[in-house]
């Protein structure tokens, strides 16, 4: 049996359990979870709570995680597209623009009162408080950002600790959390943890590239949405090191004609797109090393897999 086949079953139980948790007899929650919850899309967080779980021969509650990591997850989205005014999430309408920013922020409130109920299921008092360190990162990360984006506090520093907070924490949280319910050795927790920290920095790190440098299709959103935003990711603040005039562009957050693909065309012709392709790949390569602790698997293979091809999504 393949990975791919074995996690046919844990998915399918996940999405089960899911759509079973987010029922509500309110209208506009349940549509709202329709678009956003229930709807499928790649499914990443559960995936490496059961690859870790595999590559540990099993962790008890790794269902109960993964969904708590998806509900996590899913709030933070909704919150998310309100506070940047985002046209459309997974190739569709924003939430908040459909029904409304209160409705958008109440149901990811709801989504945070599921998540209390499905890790109180465990009894796992260090999973909790887990999560709510994750949540309180979360929230820090945002914030950083957009504090960062107003005072024009641009660094590869601050770079570092918005898609830590942002992205890789609730990553790691993924990856750690079944060797954490598992009771395994801190060799293997902090293998796990620093692997998906490492991923996760790689994961973020690779959509702000193709942010700016992919298409529309790929993406299923608008490129330049970070730019617009005034945001600096690694491939403009590496151009800004080089070109005074990319400061400019993200005071007036890309609004004259050409701004973007005066971006694009800058970090092609100085190089600075194939450095930014590099370090993807060498954070990710990082992330396939952190494993090494752990007994070879196939499910261990798939992580690493995973974590390398974040290398290979830069078109």
């Amino acid at each position: 049996m393949t990975v791919h086949e074995a996690l046919e079953a844990p998915l399918l139980r996940f999405e089960e359990a899911l759509s079973e948790l987010v029922r509500s007899e309110v209208l506009f929650i349940r549509l709202i979870h329709q678009d956003l919850v229930t709807a499928g899309g790649k499914r990443i967080r559960p995936r490496l709570v059961f690859l870790a779980s595999g590559a540990l021969g099993g962790a008890p509650y790794d269902l109960e995680l993964a969904l708590a990591v998806e509900l996590l997850h899913s709030a933070t989205l909704l919150h998310d597209d309100l506070i940047d005014d985002a046209e459309t999430r997974r190739g569709k309408e924003a939430a908040f623009r459909k029904y409304g920013n209160a409705v958008s922020v109440l149901s990811g409130d709801f989504l945070l009162s599921r998540l209390l109920f499905v890790i109180a299921k465990t009894g796992r008092m260090e999973l909790v408080e887990r999560f709510a360190e994750v949540a309180k990162t979360l929230s820090e990360g945002e914030v950083l950002q957009f504090q960062v984006a107003a005072l024009e506090d641009y660094s590869l520093e601050n770079y570092e600790r918005i898609i830590t907070a942002k992205t890789a924490v609730l990553m790691a949280l993924c990856t750690e959390g079944p060797a954490l319910l598992k009771g395994e050795a801190e060799e293997v927790r902090e293998a796990l943890r620093r692997f998906g920290l490492l991923y996760g920095q790689a994961f973020q790190m690779r959509d702000d590239y193709l942010d700016l440098m992919g298409t529309p299709e790929t993406l299923g959103k608008p490129v330049g949405g970070d730019v617009r935003e005034g945001k600096a990711t690694l491939i403009t603040l590496l151009l800004m090191e080089r070109f005074p005039e990319v400061r400019e562009i993200l005071r007036r957050k890309g609004r004259e004609a050409g701004d973007l693909e005066r971006l694009r065309a800058l970090a092609q012709e100085s190089g600075v797109a194939k450095e930014v392709e590099e370090r993807i790949r060498q954070r990710a390569e990082a992330a396939a090393r952190a494993l090494l602790p752990l007994p070879d698997s196939p499910y261990k293979e798939a992580l690493k897999a995973l974590a390398l091809k974040e290398a290979k999504r830069l078109s």
